[in-house]
């Protein structure tokens, strides 16, 4: 599902940030990724949707290899891949609907399924009583959910959650992580980057460590490992 195969990233102020990754995620998988800050986890999150490229080394999703990815192929592997960020990034300006929508329209889906498959993923985060709510009518949990339905509403093999939980209060962030087992559970192959130590030892699922750019631990239903 997904392999990294001897990943290199320097970045040309020569800091190295992955120093030589091997790892595979099956499909299904639910994977945190921890580690201390600055060891390199934003970096192999941002490898994963193609935000960055690997200096050495090969990125496999399914059977799409990423480092020989051509710009314009891009958007059609983010149909694959879904991300959700520690800071929400919805259009202000769009109701809960229309931001949902909008990764639809892009790729030019009809109008019927926009709207069957966006109330579709409203349920699902059990939002579908805000769908014409503005982003600043919600808490931060209810945007944070809309940001999942809208990462989901392509039915992406891949979910990529960078701190989902980041900016939430403990009861909300256990709602957020109820929401994406779930989603595991249909299918989804989750893999989420996390500081949070309650949510990696209370929901075991497999853990990797990142250190110095290294895998420095990778464990089945393995625990945070760290302080903080």
């Amino acid at each position: 599902m997904i392999t990294m195969n001897e990943v290199w990233k320097t970045y040309p102020n020569g800091v190295m940030a992955i120093n030589g990754i091997d790892i595979h995620i099956e499909k299904g998988e639910f994977v945190y990724v921890v580690g201390p800050s600055g060891a390199g986890k934003s970096t192999f999150i941002k490898l994963m949707y193609r935000e960055e490229k690997p200096t050495r080394g090969a990125i496999t999703i399914d059977t799409e290899e990423l480092a020989k990815l051509k710009e314009r192929h891009i958007p059609r592997l983010r149909r694959k891949i879904g991300v959700v960020f520690q800071d929400f990034k919805l259009l202000p300006s769009l109701t809960v609907y229309e931001n949902v929508a909008f990764a639809l329209e892009v790729i030019e889906e009809s109008k019927a399924n926009i709207r069957r498959r966006v109330m579709q993923v409203l349920d699902v985060v059990r939002l579908k009583n805000k769908a014409r709510f503005l982003p600043h009518e919600l808490s931060g949990g209810e945007q944070q959910r809309v940001a999942i339905a809208r990462a989901i509403v392509n039915n992406p093999s891949v979910l990529i959650a960078d701190e989902p939980t980041g900016n939430l209060d403990p009861e909300t962030s256990w709602e957020i992580m109820r929401i994406l087992e779930e989603i595991n559970e249909r299918g989804t192959t989750i893999v989420m980057a996390t500081h949070n130590k309650e949510i990696v030892n209370t929901i075991r699922k497999r853990v990797i460590a990142i250190e110095g750019g290294r895998v420095a631990r990778d464990e089945v239903k393995g625990d945070y490992g760290y302080e903080r």
